[in-house]
């Protein structure tokens, strides 16, 4: 069964980088099909799609963010996040998010990790 697990610092001051870490286990974020998301919820807001690797490696991402946003991937199990100049806005769960699309749809969610922005 496919799980996927955040990770990251928790704290970051304003204009740092925030690298986080998805560890995906019970399959490959290279399987056919698959796509790999990142989606954050700031405090008393709704989710918010930052972007997407696909299982061949191609990124999108959403405009609004773009320009502070890269989405990687490292060997069979690991997504990586990292978004610069960190604002106070940018305080919020985020999450990771597995789509497959073989045989219907499933989705597979991991737990989220907070992330406050503050000095």
């Amino acid at each position: 069964q496919v799980r996927l697990q955040e990770s990251g610092p928790g704290l970051v001051k304003p204009s740092q980088t925030l690298s986080l870490t998805c560890t995906l286990s019970g399959g490959s974020i290279t399987t056919k099909y698959y796509y790999w998301t990142w989606i954050r919820q700031p405090p008393g807001k709704g989710l918010e799609w930052m972007g997407v690797i696909t299982y061949d490696g191609s990124t999108y991402y959403n405009p609004s963010l773009k320009s502070r946003t890269a989405i990687s991937r490292d060997g069979a199990n690991t997504i990586t996040l990292q978004m610069n100049s960190l604002k106070p806005d940018d305080t919020a769960v985020y999450y990771c998010k597995g789509v497959s699309i073989r045989g219907g749809v499933s989705e597979y969610w991991g737990q989220g990790t907070q992330v406050t922005v503050s000095s």
